[in-house]
């Protein structure tokens, strides 16, 4: 292709992207003068591409409304990083109830590839293997997806019909902060003004959303994603768990992220003095965290392998011991010994 040609499609490929051009933003992109930015509009005009010449201070040139677009042309790289996308977004159940949108679009662009670059991708993509199972979560309704993200970015108040997890259907108004993608699920996260208190709602379990009048001023505070991390981390469930861990954030964190645990700073007491010195940058933490179940925590704190107290509940300590037990009864059994059942 040459040059000129491919300045062309260039000229093409920016103003796609919407909005009004300036002929100096676009003679800077192409590396040319302004006479031949002009020029090259003649060309696409030439082929019937209807590129609009806006006036005034501010003017430059711009796509004609409504114009539909010619086919997409990706590079190789550009298309390897589509399809991926599209597999990888399915996969981790990052979908809308659209869900045959990803697969229909990922047919279409290998169909408009050209033979050996369609056939080079086909193959990777039918030899690629996951490790993990895919996203069976349930996906968002796209129209909800779309107005809340509109109501985030002009911060206007949306009225939501939501149905909790115990399958109580309310209305209620949010003033939506921000969407997050976490662990194959969507969620927004914001304040409801007429308690006064965050909320972090599941967004397929929002049925219809719709922005109402008026604006709202976002607070300071932590960003969307940590909000939802520490909504996780402090909501209801059957145990409220209670501990001093000595060791670094990072270590703690290896093995309870902040979506399950949050981390406080802890004055050690005199007994805790006197526990293993460690690193320079350890110091003793208290971890509250919430679970339905406490059998996954003894294995936890073995694998974290740092000194710990546990202040509740009386329980996870019998369970501890128990593993300990266990633990120690199976490296004392002589070699050659089956397991007991």
């Amino acid at each position: 292709m040459s040059r000129p040609a491919g300045r062309v499609l260039t000229l093409l490929e920016l103003l796609q992207s919407g909005g009004t051009r300036t002929v100096a933003e676009l003679a800077d992109r192409l590396g040319v003068d302004g006479r031949t930015v002009r020029r090259y509009v003649d060309h696409l005009l030439d082929l019937d591409v209807p590129v609009e010449s806006v006036r005034g201070r501010y003017g430059g040139y711009r796509l004609a409304p409504g114009y539909r677009l010619p086919p997409l042309m990706l590079s190789d790289d550009e298309a390897l990083a589509v399809l991926l996308g599209l597999v990888a977004g399915r996969r981790a159940g990052l979908t809308t109830t659209g869900h045959t949108a990803g697969e229909t679009a990922s047919a279409k662009i290998r169909r408009v590839l050209p033979a050996h670059l369609a056939h080079r991708l086909g193959t990777l993509l039918d030899s690629l293997a996951f490790t993990e199972r895919p996203g069976e979560c349930a996906a968002p309704d796209s129209g909800v997806l779309l107005t809340l993200a509109d109501a985030v970015r002009h911060r206007r108040p949306v009225s939501l019909r939501y149905t909790d997890r115990e399958g109580r259907r309310t209305e209620r108004t949010l003033h939506a902060y921000g969407i997050v993608a976490h662990s194959g699920r969507w969620y927004v996260t914001g304040t409801d003004p007429g308690i006064g208190e965050d909320r972090t709602l599941r967004l397929d379990r929002i049925a219809d959303a719709r922005a109402l009048p008026g604006t709202f001023e976002e607070p300071a505070g932590p960003d969307p994603a940590q909000r939802v991390l520490s909504g996780f981390a402090t909501a209801a469930y059957r145990h409220e768990v209670t501990l001093r861990i000595q060791g670094t954030v990072e270590q703690i964190r290896v093995h309870l992220p902040a979506a399950v645990a949050r981390l406080t700073e802890h004055e050690p007491v005199a007994d805790e003095d006197r526990a293993d010195e460690g690193r320079a940058d350890e110091r003793w933490l208290r971890v509250d965290l919430r679970a339905e179940r406490l059998d996954w925590l003894p294995p936890v704190l073995a694998a974290l392998d740092r000194p710990f107290v546990i202040e509740r509940p009386e329980e996870l300590r019998h369970l501890v011991v128990a593993l300990a037990g266990r633990l120690a009864s199976h490296a004392t059994a002589p070699a050659g010994d089956a397991p007991a059942s």
